[in-house]
């Protein structure tokens, strides 16, 4: 049996940075994980928009949270060496109903103290992105709404909370929970742990981790979604992060992404049974053709020729339920803020969903608290070092620094995913630091997310994984 102060069930975003922050005391950290890499699950299917905070009902735990978070992201990226950027956004009504849930917003906003919220013009949209069909109504533009990209930045937590002595475990699956008088008896099929409290952040499969020690009481019912990224060819379509609010109640959202593409999505959909129970994420036929035809109506002068790729998602969506006869039933309404559930060492996130990435670090902050005081392990970490150094992106650099780092390393003057200008130095490094395939190569660094998706340098890049250099 391996004992452990706190032990972590899922390393997703949330996982990763309740890692991170635990560590800030000294204290015992393992994190169990079924897939053989983080953020394989919902994490890695996000628009990577870092949210204001007017979306949500003021004074609630989100907003709280998401103004807080927004506020801090540029501290937290650059402690991490994350790419983060903020256009800001704008979202676009058409017509009194849209106008009326844009006003309603913006008085949410400024209640709960989101800064340079600005009610504008329809004309005055229309200028700021001329890619937008005409006749929009009203307007709200929000300064400090940023993106980011979901899975490098999960990639980072999960990095600086090893190197600060985070255990992860990969392939692990949890089959069982069990209490005893001094926590919790942890099974997966290769072995036994024991933790004085363990952190369910297992995503969606967290309400069936948390009922194998209590009663039911909050299930997922997730939704599915579609999404199509076009080529950095069509960088500059949008300036700013678009939300379309519409009459019908239909939206669309746009990203200019720090990558430099474009993501459009979601669409919003019920999954098949088959997708819903094996947690299973496909893109739809009907979804996508609806994302094209929304997408055409709302930003007719987005070149969607420029389309590389598709995905999909499947969303939590929580519900409260209870027992009626020999089932279970849930309640009408979806809940709509966070809820951390904490019984007795076991503290389940069920159904963090929009805008988990953006409070993703504060959440899991709190949460360490919670668990660490949980465990009597609250003294600080005086060695936690908060920094850590990012891959050297040669794309990012000029020509002379690009000069001189080939001086040191001949790796970066080797180009092996041309479409994102991903060197042989860049792969190595993320080979270095855990990929151990081609997806994990291509969220570490880049490659394969370029036109051809990967068709021209996928080779090359089995072949360095093979040789491990």
């Amino acid at each position: 049996m391996t004992n452990t102060d706190v032990l972590i069930i899922g390393a997703g975003l949330l996982g990763c940075f309740t890692a991170r922050n635990l560590k800030r005391y000294d204290i015992d950290v393992i994190v169990l994980e079924k897939d053989d890499d983080v953020c394989r699950g919902i994490s890695k299917a996000n628009t990577g928009i870092i949210y204001a905070g007017y979306d949500h009902k003021p004074g609630s735990k989100k907003q709280k949270l998401c103004v807080q978070s927004n506020e801090d992201f540029d501290r937290l990226c650059s402690e991490l060496e994350v790419p983060f950027s903020r256009p800001g956004s704008i979202m676009a009504g058409y017509g009194p109903e849209a106008d009326a849930v844009i006003r309603r917003k913006y008085e949410d906003g400024i209640k709960g103290g989101v800064e340079g919220l600005r009610l504008i013009s329809g004309r005055e949209a229309e200028e700021m992105e001329p890619s937008l069909a005409k006749g929009i109504t009203s307007a709200l533009y929000s300064p400090s709404t940023g993106t980011v990209d979901p899975w490098e930045l999960g990639i980072a937590a999960y990095e600086n909370a090893a190197d600060n002595g985070a255990r992860f475990i990969f392939n692990s699956e949890v089959t069982d929970i069990r209490r005893d008088s001094c926590g919790f008896i942890v099974e997966t099929a290769d072995e036994t742990y024991h933790a004085a409290a363990v952190v369910n952040a297992a995503g969606l499969m967290s309400d069936a981790v948390r009922e194998m020690t209590e009663e039911p009481l909050i299930r997922l019912y997730p939704t599915a979604a579609d999404y199509m990224v076009l080529d950095k060819a069509a960088e500059g379509s949008v300036r700013h992060i678009i939300f379309h609010e519409g009459e019908d109640g239909k939206g669309l959202t746009i990203v200019p992404t720090v990558d430099g593409s474009i993501l459009i999505g979601p669409t919003k959909r019920d999954p098949s049974e088959d997708e819903a129970a094996a947690r299973d994420m496909r893109t739809d036929g009907g979804g996508l053709a609806q994302l094209t035809e929304l997408c055409r109506e709302v930003a007719p002068g987005i070149d969607l020729s420029k389309k590389i790729r598709t995905f999909a998602s499947l969303r939590p969506d929580p519900y409260y339920v209870s027992h009626e006869g020999d089932g279970i039933v849930r309640r009408d309404k979806s809940i709509k803020d966070i809820q951390i559930l904490e019984e007795g060492g076991l503290i389940s996130l069920i159904g963090i969903k929009t805008p988990g990435l953006t409070f993703a670090n504060e959440l899991g902050r709190l949460v360490a608290e919670k668990a660490a005081a949980h465990s009597g392990k609250t003294e600080p970490n005086i060695d936690f070092d908060p920094h850590r150094k990012a891959i050297v992106r040669a794309r990012d650099l000029s020509e002379d620094a690009r000069a001189r780092l080939i001086k040191q390393d001949s790796g970066y003057g080797e180009i092996v995913c041309a479409c994102m200008d991903v060197t042989r130095a860049e792969i190595v490094q993320a080979v270095k630091r855990g990929a151990h395939d081609f997806e994990s190569v291509k969220r570490r660094t880049g490659a394969g997310f370029g036109r051809c998706q990967g068709s021209r340098c996928r080779r090359r890049i089995m072949d360095i994984l093979e040789k491990g250099e």
